[in-house]
C-alpha cells in the first residue's frame, strides 16, 4: 500500500497530517532512542496522571508530544484538551496533530493499529 499523507488546516490553525502504513519502531532499540524527554505515551493510567505529566515537562520544554495508540487514543485527545482547558488556563494550545497507522506484529499475523500524536505548546 502506498502512504496518504495530507496536511489540513483547521480555522484554529491547527496542521493536522496523516501517514498510513508506516512500519513500527524496532522494539530492540534502546529506550533513549526510541522515547524523548518531551513525549507523553498514553496508556491504561487515569488520565489525570498523563495530565500532569505534561504539564509538568510544558513547564520545561515549553512543547510537549502527547502519542497514543489503539483504543487509549481518546485518552490521549482528554489528556491534551485537560493540560489546555483545565490545567493550563488558556496558556497552551495544540499546534499541529498527526493521525497515522502503524505495522505491527511479525510475518503472519500482521495488523494495523491508529496511532495518534498531539503536539502542545505555548500560545
Amino acid at each position: 500500500m502506498e502512504s496518504n499523507d495530507e496536511n489540513i488546516s483547521t480555522e484554529e490553525n491547527v496542521d493536522v497530517t496523516s501517514n498510513s502504513n508506516e512500519p513500527a519502531s524496532n522494539s530492540n532499540e534502546p529506550a533513549e532512542v526510541r522515547s524523548a524527554a518531551n513525549h507523553v505515551y498514553v496508556g491504561k493510567k487515569p488520565v489525570m496522571s498523563y495530565a500532569m505529566s505534561g504539564l509538568i515537562q510544558l513547564g520545561h520544554y515549553g512543547e510537549i508530544v502527547i502519542k497514543g495508540r489503539g483504543k487509549v487514543i481518546s485518552y490521549a485527545v482528554d489528556v491534551s484538551q485537560i493540560i489546555i482547558e483545565r490545567l493550563g488556563e488558556g496558556k497552551y494550545e495544540v499546534k499541529k496533530i498527526t493521525i497515522g497507522t502503524d505495522v505491527v506484529g511479525d510475518e503472519n499475523r500482521k495488523r494495523n493499529v491508529s496511532t495518534i500524536e498531539l503536539v502542545v505548546g505555548t500560545k
